[in-house]
């Protein structure tokens, strides 16, 4: 059997998703190429590894076995890379890092900029993940760092405090809702909706509101929170941001920022590693620094956003 490491590690992603289409995300490849992965696995082997059926797949006996062998194997590489990264420390190196999206657009810039200045022999591979497909990554081995929601399900991680990150609604300022002190999702049916195009807070934004029976429709999808601020300046429609994102527009857009009520809304961000032992000593020291300050640049203040 010739299985290779991203044979090994699409199986495991697979086998703790459930679904195909799941662990081809976390494993960083198409569904077509996952399934032909899998396929060309069982060919190779003569066996069975997987029961498809209709809510997902399941491992075989033999897949089962492949399983543990296959955590086995990745947790050794692991380990081997961070072993003989302390003896190679004029090499490059890279550090895998997964955040969702307001830590990548709004806090993890200037935290990461200082220390990518201070080791030029290291690269970050920064990804945006929505948090419980971050957990399990870091669980699988597939990043090393994760900034996340810690209300998602982290059994067997370990976690630091990172950040506290709060949402808000942003209309133009002549808006019904600009004098409002808070407001809650389900108030805001039927306004025209500014969203994002794709990513993390997007699928977010969308879970939260099928949670209580609300689709947003947005009248445009947006590259940016700077995108969404200008459009809800000029009276497009309304959208929902950081108040890191809504603080630093709200002059050049002109918008009103109105908290959201909402418990989901504030979202208390840790740091999310496996053991600092399966850690490479670039991610140790990574860590560390991320975690040296925290709550700074989190945007941990209740108070709306002050008018221009």
């Amino acid at each position: 059997m010739r299985f290779d490491l991203t044979d090994l590690r699409l199986f495991l992603a697979v086998a703790e998703a459930g679904s195909i289409t799941h662990g081809a995300a976390l494993a960083g490849l198409s569904l077509a190429a996952a399934s032909e992965r899998l396929r060309e696995m069982e060919a190779t082997g003569g066996v069975r590894l997987l029961d498809r059926g209709r809510r997902g797949v399941t491992p075989t006996e033999a897949g089962e076995t492949l399983l543990h062998h296959a955590r086995l194997i990745l947790h050794q590489m692991t380990q081997m890379r961070g072993e003989i990264g302390q003896f190679a420390r004029n090499l490059r190196s890279t550090v895998r890092l997964l955040a969702n999206t307001a830590a990548l657009t709004e806090i993890l810039p200037a935290r990461l900029a200082p220390w990518l200045a201070a080791h030029p022999q290291v690269d970050i591979d920064l990804r945006e993940r929505q948090s419980v497909d971050i957990a399990r990554s870091i669980a699988l081995g597939f990043a090393e760092i994760g900034v996340l929601n810690a209300a998602v399900d982290t059994a067997g991680l370990e976690l630091r405090p990172f950040a506290i990150d709060r949402l808000v609604v942003v209309a133009t300022r002549g808006h019904a809702l600009a004098s409002r002190r808070t407001v809650m999702l389900a108030e805001l049916a039927g306004e025209p909706f500014l969203a994002l195009v794709g990513g993390a807070m997007s699928d977010y934004l969308d879970a939260q509101a099928a949670r209580i029976g609300l689709r947003l429709r947005p009248r445009i999808r947006l590259h940016a929170f700077d995108d969404i601020c200008r459009m809800a300046g000029a009276g497009v429609g309304i959208g929902i941001v950081p108040v890191l994102a809504a603080r630093r527009a709200a002059r050049p857009a002109g918008i009103a920022a109105i908290p959201l009520s909402d418990p989901w809304a504030t979202r208390h961000l840790s740091l999310c590693t496996q053991t600092r032992a399966r850690l490479s000593p670039a991610a140790q020291d990574l860590l560390d620094h991320l975690g040296a300050d925290c709550g700074a640049g989190s945007g941990d203040r209740p108070h709306p956003v002050p008018p221009g």
